[in-house]
């Protein structure tokens, strides 16, 4: 069933083709890594697995399996419910039903929520989110508040602060070098606590407060984030605490692990490649607007080449115009004018982690016939 709902017989043969694809005036330049990763793949696995054990038995996903309108639109049309479609409480669960955790893990409370009601639970967290939980729970056993680099509302994110406070622990959730920048501020100089804690409202453990529980550091991270900037933001905090309390004091005051998955990690690194060593002219990367992954290899294409983040084939349109959302941006736009004229093009292209086969061939088959071409 998986093969058949998302395989790709264009995408095998590209890759065949040492990942390159042309077709009249077009040429395709496949990132070497992309698409499906293990935990997406054995999650979605899951799900169709649960769906065929039982038949008879409503299933329900907490939430988004993974961050793939397509592939849950195709949970949906199975019969599996989603408990984050219901607004309320959870819909009168029991011992008759099972649960779907996803990919992401879900925060404590919902876990011991679901574990009350005596469902059957088919856990799909992924092994690289377990990883995180381990460090984190070692964090806050050591005592060490967890500074975590993620985006607050992500479901994975909250999973994991829901891990530090389950074992005692503090956390705090950075975005980016800005948030990182008034920790490191407040770490070297202190100042006023509350004022501190307006712009993390929300992203902190209850009762947080800067003077107590930012003395002793540990580095943790939403596993999809950009690599570099982790390991930047680490870099940052380390030398913040060695500028407040010494460079002899560091292995009491800060601790850090890199836990960006290595699928994350192999798909920035294909792409950066990609844009060093193919001549490309334009950049299209696939995958769901809130998936983080996706997100972060459509910064990376950004920052040198016109790029484009679509959530599926149908956005490309035509020729002249297609709907994507910038990099930064909140919303879908329509650009005009995207595609290159009647002379050669070459357009790299990959997708993120949660984003199947077929798509990434549906959408070079659209492209070969947007160019009007005729493959080879």
């Amino acid at each position: 069933m998986l093969a058949d709902s998302y395989h790709s017989d264009l995408v095998d043969r590209i890759k065949a083709n040492d990942f390159t694809y042309r077709a009249g005036r077009l040429t395709i330049h496949l990132a070497r890594e992309f698409g499906f990763c293990y935990g997406v793949d054995r999650a979605v696995d899951y799900a169709y697995q649960t769906r065929k054990r039982f038949p008879d038995r409503t299933v329900f996903l907490t939430g988004e399996i993974i961050h793939n309108p397509h592939v849950n639109e195709q949970l949906r049309a199975m019969g599996i419910r989603f408990l984050s479609d219901d607004t309320g409480a959870l819909p009168g669960l029991g011992p008759d039903d099972i649960v779907i955790l996803p990919a992401f893990g879900v925060t404590v409370a919902l876990l011991e929520r679901l574990q009350d009601r005596g469902c059957t639970l088919i856990d799909t967290t992924c092994g690289s989110v377990l990883n995180v939980w381990k460090n984190v729970r070692r964090y806050a056993e050591g005592g060490y508040t967890s500074i975590i680099h993620g985006k607050v509302w992500h479901e994975e994110t909250q999973a994991t602060a829901s891990q530090a406070v389950r074992y005692g622990g503090r956390y705090l959730v950075v975005l980016d070098h800005g948030e990182t920048s008034q920790v490191c501020g407040y770490i070297r100089h202190g100042g006023n606590g509350a004022a501190f804690m307006k712009p993390f409202a929300g992203a902190a453990s209850p009762g947080f407060d800067p003077d107590r529980d930012l003395q002793r550091i540990g580095l943790a991270n939403q596993t999809t984030m950009l690599m570099t900037e982790s390991l930047e933001i680490g870099e940052r905090l380390k030398a913040a605490m060695a500028d407040r309390y010494g460079e002899s004091a560091l292995a009491e005051r800060f601790e850090a692990f890199d836990t960006i998955c290595s699928a994350t990690q192999d798909r920035q690194d294909a792409v950066v490649v990609l844009l060093r060593d193919k001549p490309v002219d334009v950049m299209i990367v696939i995958g769901g607007y809130n998936s983080s992954n996706t997100c972060n290899l459509a910064r990376i294409c950004a920052a040198t080449r016109p790029t484009f983040h679509i959530a599926d084939p149908e956005c490309l349109v035509s020729a002249d115009a297609i709907r994507h959302r910038p990099v930064g941006a909140k919303a879908e736009v329509t650009t005009t004018g995207w595609l290159p004229g009647s002379a050669a093009v070459a357009i790299g292209l990959t997708s993120g982690a949660s984003t199947p086969d077929n798509l990434v061939g549906a959408a070079i088959a659209t492209l070969a016939k947007l160019c009007e071409g005729e493959s080879s």
